[in-house]
């Protein structure tokens, strides 16, 4: 059995490249994650649940399309851009996160893998002079401080279903955090709705409108 195949059974439309893609990262990470430790080495055999299909929760809410432009701000290890941007070959990830070493292990896996639709920034959110349309990132602080960091950076025409904005990927109850928002820019998206593993139960895609 493929190590990928809970990917492959919430996305069984992947064509050959795709499923060689996410199938090579369990060796790749498990290299590099040897001699810098961007996950858990404790939770590294749940890594295509915990990281990987949490990552494509993102894609449950939301098509992106060709030509898109999506800044995964704090991506550590490549989550999420990584996997989103395996799935969506066509848009354009740029991946941002303030640690050297993590950016290292970014590039050495888009490289590996063949990844051609990533840029890396060793750098601080606010240094990256790029406009996007969607803002992608795992938790890596409150959503009003992440707020502060991005705002500049979403571009004001928008082509999806949704308009540009942040997609945040969070867990627990998060009225306090959200309080600041009013709620017509705010949508949750619960995951236990896409996918069924007890990892999902309390997680969350929180969709901020930017516009």
């Amino acid at each position: 059995m493929l190590k990928s195949e809970i990917i492959l059974s919430y996305f069984p439309e992947l064509t050959a490249i795709q499923k060689g893609q996410f199938e090579a990262l369990f060796d790749v990470y498990k290299y590099w994650n040897d001699q810098i430790n961007v996950v858990s080495r404790k939770d590294f055999e749940n890594i295509y649940i915990n990281h990987v299909l949490h990552s494509l929760g993102i894609a449950k809410v939301i098509d992106f399309l060709p030509h898109a432009r999506i800044m995964d701000v704090g991506t550590g290890g490549g989550f999420p851009g990584i996997p989103l941007a395996i799935l969506f070959p066509e848009s354009r990830f740029y991946l941002v996160d303030s640690i050297q070493k993590k950016i290292k292990v970014v590039n050495a896996v888009k490289d590996q893998i063949g990844l051609i639709n990533v840029e890396t920034y060793a750098t601080r959110a606010e240094q990256v002079d790029k406009q996007v349309d969607f803002i992608v990132s795992r938790a890596v602080t409150r959503l009003p401080e992440f707020v502060e960091w991005v705002q500049d950076s979403v571009r004001e025409k928008s082509n999806h279903s949704l308009p540009n904005g942040i997609l945040y990927l969070k867990g627990g109850d998060l009225t306090e955090e959200l309080a600041p928002f009013h709620k017509s820019r705010i949508k949750e998206f619960e995951l236990k709705n896409y996918f069924k593993e007890d990892f999902f139960e309390t997680k969350k895609v929180v969709y901020l409108n930017m516009q």
